[in-house]
């Protein structure tokens, strides 16, 4: 059974590292139920709301699997949210989820609509050696989801897969398409539901309609 670990905030603050100078990266995992609204988490903040943050990256999910991974690679402990992501999952493959998948979790419904690209915050935040690229090269991204139906959430959560979309545009392919091997971004086309996310990573100018 899939579900959440842990439902994870964080607030703005100085950093060393990155242009802005500031970040929300640092994520703590909160006791209480949070609302997900369309744009994030209650109590979540945004500080770079040029690359970050809008329907399109409203949420972040990241696998207590895959953080156990990167944990013996890394020979460190990687609790919930240090990857700055908001849902902390169990019991679900988020590298082979596929891209417009719906789920219920909570009393939210969500969607997901793009992928973790790793930048130079969270190489500065995680504060280990060519990052940006090991992160790349290990390919456990994590996607981000779209908020259909806003709802609380809560550690303890089952996240049902409510509809799960039949082409081959997986969060691996999709993270493959924008990084590694922009040769398969023309096959994104199969799953309408990522368009503005896909256009907006391209550079191409940004249009949030959802099919």
């Amino acid at each position: 059974m899939a579900l959440l670990e842990s439902v994870n905030v964080g607030r703005t603050v100085d950093v060393p590292w990155g242009k802005l100078g500031r970040s929300a990266i640092d994520k703590r995992p909160v006791d209480d139920s949070v609302m997900i609204h369309t744009l994030g988490l209650a109590g979540d903040q945004i500080a770079d709301l040029v690359n970050h943050g809008g329907p399109d990256q409203a949420v972040y999910a990241y696998a207590r699997e895959d953080l156990d991974t990167w944990s013996a690679e890394l020979g460190r402990e990687l609790g919930a949210g240090l990857f700055g992501e908001n849902l902390t999952t169990r019991g679900i493959d988020l590298s082979e989820a596929r891209a417009g998948d719906r789920w219920r979790v909570g009393g939210a419904l969500l969607e997901i609509a793009g992928v973790r690209i790793p930048c130079s915050v969270f190489q500065g935040f995680l504060d280990e050696p060519r990052w940006v690229k090991r992160f790349t090269q290990g390919r456990l991204p994590g996607p981000y989801l779209r908020v259909l139906e806003e709802g609380a959430v809560r550690a303890g959560d089952t996240i049902e897969v409510v509809e799960r979309r039949d082409h081959e545009v997986t969060v691996d392919f999709l993270f493959r398409a924008l990084t590694t091997e922009r040769a398969l971004v023309p096959r994104l086309a199969a799953e309408p539901r990522i368009a503005s996310f896909v256009r907006r990573r391209l550079g191409e100018p940004r249009n949030d309609r959802v099919k």
